[in-house]
């Protein structure tokens, strides 16, 4: 269901990049709120089915190494977010930063061509990936910040077996 509630919020864009990439309504939220909940190896599970998703919905294929670093694995990268889940605020941030790294790769190794002249492909893919990536870190964490109430009394972020208080 988080799947299919990303792709969805994925296809409200609020601003689309030139090469790939888009500012959504959240599209991430959902995946990283099951790494969040469930660890990093559900979050990566997630993320990785979703980014097969995300290439059926807008398919770009050069090569496998370059199908691999745009699709499955910098979402899969989201679930990286588990890894904090008793600090939440800073596990979106470590899972769309691994998002992010694998992106700025993809973006160095296969995109650099797409470079202004006389621009370092380093600092283009650096570029290019912070300007859809930063505000949808944004936007994730308002969210989160909305919702934190809610999932605080519910327990949400507490690991199995023990209560949101701390309790047993």
């Amino acid at each position: 269901m988080a799947i299919a509630l990303a792709a969805i919020l994925h296809l409200i864009k609020i601003y689309q990049m030139p090469f790939g990439g888009a500012v959504t309504a959240g599209s991430m939220i959902p995946l990283l709120l099951i790494a969040l909940r469930w660890g990093p190896g559900p979050g990566a599970l997630a993320g990785a089915a979703y980014g097969l998703v995300d290439y059926i919905l807008e398919p770009y294929f050069l090569n496998p190494w370059q199908f691999l670093l745009d699709y499955p694995v910098p979402f899969a990268l989201l679930g990286l977010a588990g890894l904090l889940r008793r600090r939440p605020y800073a596990g979106i941030a470590l899972g769309i930063l691994g998002r992010f790294v694998a992106h700025f790769l993809s973006g160095v190794i296969f995109w650099a061509s797409n470079a202004p002249a006389g621009m370092n492909a380093w600092a283009y893919s650096a570029a290019y990936n912070a300007w859809y990536l930063v505000p949808e870190l944004i936007i994730a964490l308002v969210v989160l910040a909305l919702l934190m109430p809610t999932f605080r009394r519910q327990g949400f972020f507490a690991p199995e077996g023990e209560r949101a208080d701390g309790a047993r």
